[in-house]
């Protein structure tokens, strides 16, 4: 028997709230939020829910708000929204959309119109996942080319930094992993599995006396080797019109970016780093960590897990550290499939 599809129903009115869950419960897991922070964090919650039903008028954080917050986020842009609402006037329909909600719902409630639209709904969104197999299947002949040509680009700079070319395979499928089990859709999982690889292009750019040097780098040093970061971005270019292509420049220009702010080449911090790269910052340092190198030996999994822990909340994001840990015996099965 399929499992229950979950449907967010968000209202800061009990009775409307109320109705609707009456409505749903027999065919939906049903999560029920009173506010649009409330919302928001469900919604970034795993598991994630199937659809959202969302009032717009409501104090503090409006559903119009809710939905641009959740549209921006590559773990819950995938998400279908309809609006529930007794405002509905053509300029209100037209923002709604154009913030990516997919329908609206009127008020009062007619139950029969509200079953359908959720059916019909999550059964587009359903075939959209179907779609993307299909196509993914179809044309793997002709990505291929394209995704290997990727990975030895992300290879090349490796090799000139004394790795071994394995740890951009290793890390590109923790990302995937990670990626997967905070919500991203499978699509966009994949998109950054092939765009981690290029995650340090940039330091083919740096100096081999800054790059190879086996001790600590003095300040003007480490001032060379953190411009690799805006070398990366540079020689990745104009990433219009590819996603592939956007996501690998997200990558490279904020995955040494730190939780805490303290990090490079700008300073920013928790939310304001772009997703994949909060990611790929927790993928590369296990891997570089648990990987032995001429210069050092490699660290056990316990102790590079118990330095993730440390740094929750300063170098890492918190929820995306434990996400990490809940998957490592996945992550361990990668590791050891592609070693040195």
């Amino acid at each position: 028997m399929a499992e229950k599809s979950t449907v967010l129903i968000v209202d800061d009115t009990p009775e409307n709230l109320d109705v609707l869950t009456g409505l749903l419960k027999h065919q939906y897991k049903i999560k029920a939020a009173k506010s649009g922070a409330i919302a928001i964090k469900l919604a970034q919650m795993n598991p994630k829910p199937d659809l959202i039903l969302l009032d717009i008028m409501m104090p503090d954080v409006d559903g119009y708000e809710v939905c641009e917050v959740l549209k921006s986020q590559p773990n819950t842009a995938h998400i279908p929204i309809i609006f529930v609402t007794a405002k509905i006037s053509s300029e209100d329909e037209v923002k709604g959309l154009s913030l990516g909600a997919v329908d609206y719902i009127t008020k009062p409630i007619n139950p029969a119109i509200a079953l359908q639209r959720v059916q019909t709904h999550l059964s587009l969104y359903d075939q959209q996942q179907s779609l993307y197999l299909k196509v993914k299947e179809q044309t793997e002949e002709i990505n291929h080319s394209k995704i290997e040509m990727v990975k030895r680009l992300g290879r090349a700079a490796e090799y000139k930094d004394n790795e071994t070319g394995m740890h951009v395979l290793r890390m590109s499928h923790y990302c995937h992993v990670l990626a997967l089990a905070c919500g991203m859709t499978l699509e966009d999982a994949d998109t950054l599995r092939e765009a981690a690889p290029m995650h340090d292009i940039g330091k083919i750019g740096i100096p081999d006396a800054v790059l190879l040097k086996p001790g600590k780098l003095d300040p003007e040093e480490w001032e060379v080797m953190q411009a690799h970061v805006n070398i990366g971005v540079d020689i990745l270019g104009d990433t219009s019109g590819s996603k592939l292509l956007e996501m690998a420049a997200d990558v490279a220009q904020f995955h040494h970016e730190k939780w805490n702010g303290k990090g490079y080449p700008n300073g920013v911090s928790e939310e304001s780093i772009p997703l994949v790269a909060r990611i790929a910052a927790i993928a590369d340092v296990f891997d570089a960590l648990t990987s032995e190198r001429p210069y050092k030996q490699a660290w056990s999994v316990e102790r590079t897990i118990e330095l993730l822990k440390e740094e929750k909340s300063n170098h890492f994001d918190p929820n995306l550290v434990d996400l990490f840990i809940e998957n490592l015996p996945e992550i361990l099965e990668i590791k050891a499939r592609f070693k040195d």
